[in-house]
């Protein structure tokens, strides 16, 4: 499977020219031959423009995942529409997709296969708390789930959730075999940034691909961008820098069966 990461650059608030920038994205990487395109956490919003999270908030039903869904029946071609901040109200009455409360706020990704249907939503488990307002306006995930798309076994984590060994854990029990990570990951935690992606590849053995966003609003912190996909050995295979860009690798669930047979340390498990 070819998979693509489309950094994108993200203006605070500005969710029209931002999906715009997300659908343009879609249809290049389709282009390019992509299977499945992931796109960065908060990418129609921008993930540091808390004061309009409510206003903003919509379904997983609502205008941005069906512009998404759109494009991906369009141009045949996977997509992580993630995130975006869902309103789980209205989730909850235009939708059968249980939500954790049945009123309030989360940061959601939602995975369409190639015809545009929805395959996974997850909900960010992890607030972050640390000079943010997430852990005071959103509601956090309690479903972790896997869907098979272009071949492979996928899971979602979001950004902070990296840091977060014990989820990857848990995929690894579903059957994942790729794990998408949508992020909107600042200045100055650039190692962290590219450290513990590179580690929960290593420790799983499976693909981990960090899509990050690259920020464009000066009022906004900076984004590191650097959107990396690693193997199963935690190698890098694809990599941006910071600014704007698609990256595409090459992931095949036959690669991780054969790091897993060649060092079977996960056989070696204890719990």
């Amino acid at each position: 499977m070819k998979l693509a990461l489309a950094q994108l650059a993200i203006e605070e608030g500005a969710v029209d020219a931002n999906v715009d920038r997300a659908v343009e994205a879609v249809e290049t990487a389709a282009t390019r031959g992509a299977d499945l395109v992931a796109l960065p956490e908060i990418f129609n919003l921008g993930y540091f423009a808390f004061e309009a999270y409510e206003r903003a908030a919509e379904s997983v039903d609502g205008p941005t995942i069906g512009t998404l869904a759109e494009a991906a029946q369009e141009h045949d071609v996977a997509v992580l529409a993630g995130t975006i901040v869902e309103d789980l109200s209205a989730t909850a009455a235009e939708t059968t997709v249980p939500t954790p409360a049945e009123s309030g706020l989360a940061n959601t990704a939602v995975l369409l296969d190639s015809a545009g249907d929805r395959r996974l939503v997850y909900r960010k488990h992890h607030l972050f708390g640390y000079e943010s307002q997430e852990a005071e306006l959103l509601v956090a995930g309690e479903r972790l789930e896997t869907a098979a798309v272009a071949g492979m076994e996928i899971g979602v984590t979001t950004c902070y959730d990296l840091r977060f060994p014990e989820r990857y854990r848990e995929l690894v029990d579903a059957g994942a075999v790729l794990v998408l990570v949508p992020s909107a990951w600042p200045q100055p935690r650039v190692e962290h940034w590219k450290t513990l992606p590179r580690a929960r590849a290593i420790e799983n053995q499976l693909y981990v691909a960090a899509v990050n966003g690259a920020g464009v609003d000066r009022e906004a912190p900076e984004l590191v961008g650097r959107s990396t996909v690693y193997d199963p050995w935690g190698t890098p295979i694809a990599a941006a820098g910071p600014e704007p860009t698609i990256v595409t690798a090459s992931v095949d669930p036959e690669r991780v069966a054969e790091v897993r047979e060649e060092f079977p340390v996960l056989d070696d498990r204890r719990s």
